[in-house]
């Protein structure tokens, strides 16, 4: 249904509007049990095969939403009933932030991708963190944090600056991602420097405070291997739970879309079926150099249980999805989830951690 009138309608609509009206639609919803009953009904699937306890919380299935769709904690209980294992709002950031100038997101159809330079636009970490307090849930919930969108926030204030939004979610998220390899910030700077890195876990005190939720710490998928093995040294010293790979790309590798569209677009993460090798690769990469010892969750191009496959096989334990939703829908999570367990029979297999 999707794909035959939601899509070409929405597709009608710049990348921007079609967003804001899908969480505006969806926020309505939200607010409404008969409908969320409804959505329940017809989108969940469970399979006890899918089912995994990671850091004592209960994973209904693998797959979650990944940051960036539900920027401000307003759409959780449709999401949840859409059949998401597991959420992840954000990025929140200290002060609230209005992002880019539009034009800043579009499609890339050709490539079932997208580019975003949205600008870490949110409402700030205190309100959302008072409206995701309020969130009654039955899957776990992850707070995405990352530095506000200003160039001035520089240096120590960076850090201080995470601190502040990691300080305001640590009571109440089942778990934080804390993104280092935001693109798409006006000065163009990341966390993903050794150093900065290391002074940031520092400030977040995650070896001396035992009460804290799990931290995961999400990178680029354009990461070059010795620079990810520095990072991954960094964090393994500092009591991180896990990782997040990975976010946007920079670069314009392995797209069909015209070069003179791609360069009319301008500077922005791609995110989507374009990354999906390169995502899978890092993925790999991280799971050799912990020994597979810590949990990853795997993102970019997921939009199939092959996909979905893929990436559990190089080592995630989890899964997330943004741009499939554009390009199919709310459907596509229980397409996944079952296309998985397909697999699984086919395969003789009893449960998703035997997926190697």
């Amino acid at each position: 249904m999707y794909k035959l009138l939601a899509r070409p309608l929405l597709f009608r609509f710049t990348s921007d509007y079609a967003h804001e009206l899908t969480i505006k639609t969806a926020k309505s919803v939200s607010e409404k049990k008969w409908l969320l009953k409804s959505t329940g009904a017809l989108y969940n699937y469970s399979n006890p095969a899918l089912r995994q306890k990671i850091w004592g919380l209960d994973f209904k299935n693998p797959v979650g939403l990944a940051a960036g769709f539900d920027k401000n904690a307003t759409i959780a209980p449709l999401m949840e009933n859409f059949g998401f294992g597991f959420l992840e709002i954000g990025s929140i950031t200290a002060q609230p932030s209005t992002g880019n100038p539009k034009p800043r997101s579009f499609r890339l159809t050709k490539d079932q991708s997208l580019i975003n330079r949205l600008g870490l636009n949110n409402d700030g970490a205190q309100t959302i963190s008072r409206r995701a307090r309020k969130l009654q849930l039955g899957i776990p919930l992850g707070i995405n944090i990352a530095k506000t969108h200003n160039p001035e926030v520089m240096g120590e204030a960076a850090l201080i600056d995470y601190k502040t939004s990691f300080d305001l979610v640590k009571g109440f998220a089942d778990f934080i991602t804390i993104n280092i390899s935001c693109p798409n910030t006006e000065e163009g700077k990341t966390f993903e420097e050794p150093e900065s890195l290391n002074r940031l876990l520092e400030i977040l005190e995650l070896n001396i405070d035992s009460s804290l939720p799990p931290v995961l710490i999400k990178f680029s998928v354009d990461l070059e291997p010795q620079n990810l093995k520095e990072l991954i040294e960094i964090c393994e010293n500092h009591a991180v739970s896990g990782y997040v790979a990975t976010n946007t790309s920079s670069k314009r590798e392995n797209l069909t879309t015209s070069t003179h569209k791609i360069t009319s677009i301008g500077r922005g993460g791609l995110s989507g079926k374009a990354i999906a090798h390169k995502s899978t690769a890092i993925i790999k990469q991280i799971s050799e150099l912990t020994k597979g010892e810590k949990t990853i969750i795997g993102v970019g191009g997921i939009s199939s249980g092959s996909d979905a496959i893929d990436k559990l096989k190089a080592g995630a334990d989890l899964l997330q999805i943004y741009t499939a939703l554009v390009y199919e829908g709310p459907s596509v999570v229980k397409k996944i989830n079952k296309e998985i367990v397909d697999y699984m029979k086919l395969n003789d297999l009893d449960h998703i951690y035997q997926i190697k």
